[in-house]
């Protein structure tokens, strides 16, 4: 049911990949990745009925396609973020019936993750969408965005709280902010001097907690690399139950 192959020209794009067969080349620990999520994924009838378009690209795992609902684009993501070797989830995996994912690429400089996607910069790139000072907020409608990546850019802010409840404030229910900043403990975390600020896998624990004035997050994924943290944060609505103590323990402790 399932075929490997690069999303890179956006949804669309990997669906007619995914029609026509081909497969792109890949390294031998991203191909064994990428069979080791079709095969869990394969276990669940709910979720093997779908032609979804999988790849591993350095231990992320990339998915387009679409399932009947929340409920199972939930499961897809979860059952996905704890194949062992797996360190993040950046799916582009529609409802049916509805539209393409609405994602932000903030602070993407020159680089965005999907072409497609909507860029974000104070520096107006090549690929920037729109320009605008992140440190004054997103300018998006609240509820109104699927997906952000915040790829090496986080490091950068200066009052992250507040952009992380802005952050909050745009993602819909079900949304998932992106995250990727050096780890602490490598070099690249100092050799920038406009970095202001360090993480460690900790760091995401503080945002997964209440902490007055703070909105929080549930971690989906959260993982340490040799040269960077990742992490899937997924907003918690205003009545839903914060993140307990053994879903902090699977990440955190």
């Amino acid at each position: 049911m399932f075929q490997r192959m690069e999303m890179e020209g956006g949804l669309d794009y990997a669906q007619e990949r995914l029609r026509s067969g081909v497969a792109p080349p890949a390294n031998d620990r991203d191909q064994a990745l990428t069979e080791d999520v079709c095969e869990v994924i394969n276990t669940h009838d709910s979720l093997s009925r779908y032609p979804l378009a999988i790849s591993v690209r350095g231990t992320v795992a990339h998915i387009a396609g679409t399932v009947a609902s929340e409920n199972e684009r939930a499961l897809l993501r979860r059952c996905v973020a704890r194949v062992r070797g797996i360190n993040a989830v950046w799916d582009s995996v529609r409802l049916a019936g509805h539209g393409a994912p609405l994602v932000l690429d903030i602070g993407c400089g020159p680089h965005k993750q999907h072409a497609w996607a909507i860029g974000i910069d104070r520096h107006a790139h090549s690929g920037v969408d729109l320009v605008a000072d992140l440190e004054s907020g997103l300018p998006v409608a609240s509820q109104s965005v699927d997906q952000i990546f915040a790829v090496h850019f986080l490091e950068h802010v200066r009052d992250l709280l507040a952009l992380m409840n802005d952050i909050h404030r745009v993602l819909r229910p079900g949304g998932v902010l992106h995250v990727m900043v050096p780890n602490c403990q490598f070099v690249n975390a100092f050799a920038d001097p406009t970095h202001v600020r360090f993480f460690n896998q900790q760091t995401f624990k503080f945002f997964c907690r209440p902490y007055p004035g703070l909105k929080p997050f549930r971690p989906l994924a959260i993982a340490t690399c040799t040269d960077n943290i990742l992490a899937d944060l997924q907003p918690v609505q205003d009545g839903e139950a914060l993140p307990s103590v053994r879903e902090l323990a699977r990440f955190f402790d």
